[in-house]
């Protein structure tokens, strides 16, 4: 996955049609966890990049949607993926590929943010921990398509912001009511847990 430059920071927003966005060529998650299609949930990922921030927007086509029936967009939600959501995994040390961190926005701009090491027994999934990342979504009900955008700090992840720069990658959304619910990803962990970090692709900056 490659990520364009901007040529500065920009109010964040999750329309796929707004300036920072517009003819970004994405990434495509239609695969499950297994590699079979998710056939009308076919998902587009972007990203931007500036010295301060990586940039992601997602482009989340669904059947239906299942929400948190109290939403908060000022406060973090734990167990946020037990509902709608668009994910992250980014971790930027190739020794250490089992430590990484975790981002999600719903389709209701609520968030949550985890530094995980899948290395220690049992695995830490720390959801005390802060990057300071920001998000927006929005919902399309005519369309069938939800947005959702986020702003992650660098020093959060630990990229080095230049060009040419990578970071292991991988990118999900859990989908729909638990009795139709379903789970894509970017690349394949051919696993019941997204958490695979050995099935991570990369993110590669770009100008």
């Amino acid at each position: 996955m490659e990520s364009r430059r901007a040529k500065a920071d920009f109010a964040l927003t999750a329309d796929p049609a707004a300036a920072p966005w517009k003819g970004v060529a994405g990434v495509i998650a239609d695969h499950d966890r297994f590699g079979a299609v998710v056939t009308g949930h076919r998902t587009e990922i972007r990203s931007r990049w500036t010295p301060q921030h990586l940039y992601l927007l997602f482009i989340c086509p669904y059947e239906e949607l299942y929400l948190h029936p109290d939403p908060s967009t000022t406060t973090e939600t734990n167990k946020l993926w037990d509902w709608d959501v668009a994910e992250a995994f980014i971790g930027a040390d190739f020794s250490h590929i089992k430590q990484y961190k975790e981002f999600q926005v719903s389709p209701q701009a609520e968030w949550v943010d985890l530094a995980i090491d899948r290395g220690t027994e049992p695995p830490n999934h720390d959801v005390a921990w802060n990057s300071g990342f920001e998000v927006k979504a929005r919902v399309d009900r005519d369309r069938h398509v939800w947005y959702g955008a986020m702003r992650i700090p660098m020093q959060a992840i630990g990229v080095a912001a230049k060009p040419g720069a990578e970071a292991r990658i991988n990118l999900y959304r859990c989908q729909g009511p638990p009795d139709h619910r379903k789970y894509i990803n970017w690349q394949t962990v051919k696993n019941e847990t997204f958490h695979t970090p050995e099935a991570f692709g990369r993110l590669r900056l770009r100008n």
